[in-house]
């Protein structure tokens, strides 16, 4: 998905009706923290009554669940990474050297994943899954480059990818002061006003960079909730080149089946290269080289790449309101998605490749099956129990100090209160959850919304800039077939109907008599919004004055929407500031001993290769090439085929080989494509998922069977070169990129 109109509702000022986003409010209180014994990294820490630093100042009862060190996480920021406990556990200083190969040998890959730099070419790994879309944009016609691979076996033969870039972070600095600067001395500032500091701080620092490198962009995040802010410079590259990719049948090895399990055998990997302006291969700085040896048991590894978001400093109250609404509303949403996809592309299978339609189906489903993982997890007692404890041990620490009682006593009830609040909107927002969504909402609804805002502001007088940035995302609309968007209308229309009801005024105008599938047939059939170059036309010649029949249906939806969306956002509003507030109160108990939630910054975390017990059995730390023929011969089943290519190289291959590995490294959504390093920061595997074990992890860091899992390096070699006969990338990548030029 490239687009979102939610980031239009952002230029409008509105808000994301269903987006939790990030406050926060700055100052410290200096408190005594008692110090408690740490936890060893050869001890799994998932048992009732070990000890925690945000329970160290008031200990629980030794028979009542506990909050433990690590429950918000290893996900450590690079500029400030936790040196004792790295020396401690892992035997690692990471010294000013090593933090800046980690960081600058680390990139973003696209809208989001993770990748690397693997040698001094500017040779890009990430995983395949995160590539899809762009090796479908290379291929040129009669190629089927998903089904059969992609290998440049010369370097004239590497594709650029368009729409495609990849971020190297260069610079962080602490902006908290400027960003609270000014702002109601003396009194917390809300959550808006912070939000409007931030994106002009952003566009200041970024204008400033981009007179030294016109490649820098800054992003200020928002830290802990929003009581740290940072700036982070990152060096944008917009030339990157496919060099390989294997077939989907091996990245997606074992399909939707096998999707957040473990033991695995996927091949979930894909290389490009960054070019210069000039047309040559970059020479960056810093890469990861290879480490061919691979790793070992228990051997300490590290993750490096760029986690989406977690929610493990969240109030118990706002997980149950997750778990409660809006995560199963959600889904909801994405199972009828999900099924109406599946039957279209089963159908029409030439279609569905010609818009991509596989690959918005793999996203829906996989997300299906990460966020019902995380209910299960909201629905676990003793993961609550846990958050509890660490809640009630935060509030007892501040009720102890008289400045922190006064000033923080009460956010936490207060929080509660707002989450009744949501309760009594959930219903109806959950309506518009698939509303602005271009894998989950129609085409025409999605390009209406746009014509909407765009006239509104356009009567008002709105600057140039704010017009063309909506004018821009709509752009990105692409169009998709009519069968399969009169499907998602009438979707759509069923569940706006359902939550307000068939006497609601606005549904009696919206359907009058008519069904919503016949309303749904007509605007298939009779609108313009239905192609991308008419709707263009239409927006620039004025979209709401004309007689599109989609122009009566959103006048009738957008006020519903707005209103919906503005109760909402005023509510998540002064729950963003309170968490903001809360999350001040905890680091001046705690200080930076633990990590903020994933805010999509880059993150270093460590771990170990390590297995677990399940089912009755032990998970292996590796998997091999064995299984994966294994599954083939076993199984008479589309997700467990192989290429006719692998199928004749079983003799060939050596099948000891380690393919895929698992470890505990804390990882999220947009942790994808990380590299999995040694303690030298060498590549021992790239991240492409985790166990279904691992998806509460969203709320509370647990490793006692939560498992990262890995594409193992040697078996990244192995494929390369004895089923794809790429000599020329092997040899880049195992002598650091200093081989022939090839």
């Amino acid at each position: 998905m490239r687009t979102s109109v939610w980031r239009l509702v952002a230029i409008l000022g509105i808000g994301a009706a269903l987006l939790t986003g990030c406050g926060g409010s700055g100052g410290t209180v200096s408190v005594p923290v008692v110090e408690r014994p740490d936890e060893t990294e050869s001890v799994d820490d998932d048992t009732l009554g070990a000890t925690a630093t945000e329970a160290a100042s008031v200990p629980a009862p030794s028979d009542t669940v506990r909050a433990q060190r690590f429950d918000r996480g290893r996900m450590w920021t690079v500029e400030n990474l936790p040196t004792s406990y790295f020396q401690e556990a892992h035997g690692v200083t990471p010294d000013d050297e090593w933090r800046t190969k980690a960081r600058r040998g680390a990139l973003r890959f696209g809208s989001g994943c993770s990748a690397s730099f693997v040698s001094s070419r500017g040779l890009v790994m990430t995983n395949h899954h995160c590539a899809r879309e762009h090796i479908t944009d290379v291929r040129r016609e009669g190629e089927a480059l998903l089904k059969n691979g992609f290998y440049a076996a010369a370097r004239s033969d590497e594709r650029r990818a368009p729409d495609l870039h990849v971020d190297q972070l260069v610079e962080a600095e602490n902006v908290t002061g400027t960003v609270y600067d000014g702002l109601r001395e003396g009194r917390e500032a809300g959550a808006q006003a912070r939000e409007q500091r931030v994106q002009s701080l952003q566009e200041q620092l970024t204008a400033e960079a981009s007179t030294r490198d016109s490649s820098l962009r800054v992003e200020v995040k928002a830290l802990y909730q929003g009581a740290r802010y940072t700036a982070y410079t990152y060096r944008r590259y917009e030339d990157v080149r496919l060099v390989m990719a294997p077939e989907l049948q091996l990245g997606y090895f074992g399909g939707t089946e096998d999707n957040f399990t473990y033991p695995r055998y996927a091949l979930d990997v894909a290389f490009f290269r960054v070019y210069t302006s000039e047309g040559e291969p970059l020479r960056p700085e810093h890469h990861f080289s290879w480490d061919t040896e691979g790793a070992q048991p228990n051997e300490s590894v590290f993750a490096v790449g760029h986690p989406g978001s977690t929610s493990r400093l969240d109030m118990v109250s706002q997980l149950e309101y997750q778990r409660d609404h809006a995560l199963p509303d959600r889904l909801e949403a994405l199972r009828t998605r999900g099924d109406l996809l599946e039957t279209y592309i089963r159908s029409n299978p030439d279609s569905s490749d010609r818009y991509g339609l596989r690959n918005t189906y793999f996203s829906i489903e996989n997300t299906i099956k990460g966020q019902t993982g995380q209910l299960r997890g909201l629905r676990d007692s003793y993961l609550l129990a846990r958050r509890d404890a660490a809640i009630q041990a935060l509030q007892d620490s501040i009720r102890a100090v008289d400045s922190l009682r006064q000033s923080y006593g009460t956010i936490v009830e207060r929080i509660g209160g707002l989450q009744q609040s949501k309760v009594v909107m959930a219903e109806k927002a959950g309506a518009f959850v698939t509303f602005a969504n271009l894998e989950l909402g129609s085409r025409i609804l999605v390009r209406a919304l746009h014509g909407y805002y765009y006239d509104f502001l356009r009567t008002r007088g709105a600057p140039p800039d704010r017009l063309e940035a909506i004018r821009e995302d709509a752009e990105q609309v692409t169009d998709w077939p009519a069968g399969l968007e009169k499907e998602f209308l009438v979707a759509q229309f069923e569940e706006i109907r359902a939550a307000y009801g068939a006497d609601h005024p606005t549904v009696q105008r919206l359907f009058k008599t008519r069904t919503p599938e016949e309303v749904a047939a007509r605007l298939v059939e009779k609108s313009a919004l239905m192609d991308s170059t008419r709707f263009l036309t239409l927006l620039d010649e004025g979209y709401r004055k004309s007689d599109d029949p989609s122009v009566p249906v959103i006048e009738a939806l957008a006020p519903m929407f707005l209103n919906t969306n503005r109760q909402m956002q005023d509510v998540r509003a002064s729950e963003r500031t309170l968490n903001a507030r809360l999350s001040r109160a905890r680091l001046s108990v705690y200080g930076t001993t633990f990590p903020p939630d994933a805010t999509r910054s880059l993150r270093l975390s460590d771990g170990r290769v390590r297995a677990y017990r399940y089912n009755g059995t032990t998970a292996p730390p590796f998997t091999t090439f064995y299984g994966l023929y294994d599954r083939y011969f076993s199984h008479n089943e589309e997700a467990w085929s192989l290429p006719a290519r692998w199928a004749t190289a079983v003799d060939s291959i050596d099948l000891d080989t380690p393919l895929n590995l698992v470890s505990t490294v804390d990882i999220s959504g947009g942790s994808s494509g990380s590299a999995l390093l040694n303690k030298d920061l060498e590549v021992v595997g790239v991240v492409f998922d985790s166990n279904m074990e691992a998806l509460p992890n969203e709320y509370l860091y647990r490793r006692n069977g939560a498992r990262a899992v890995a594409v193992d390096g040697r078996g990244i070699l192995e494929a390369l070169r004895t089923i794809y006969g790429a000599d020329r990338l092997v040899e880049e990548i195992t002598t650091s990129g200093e081989g022939p030029e090839g």
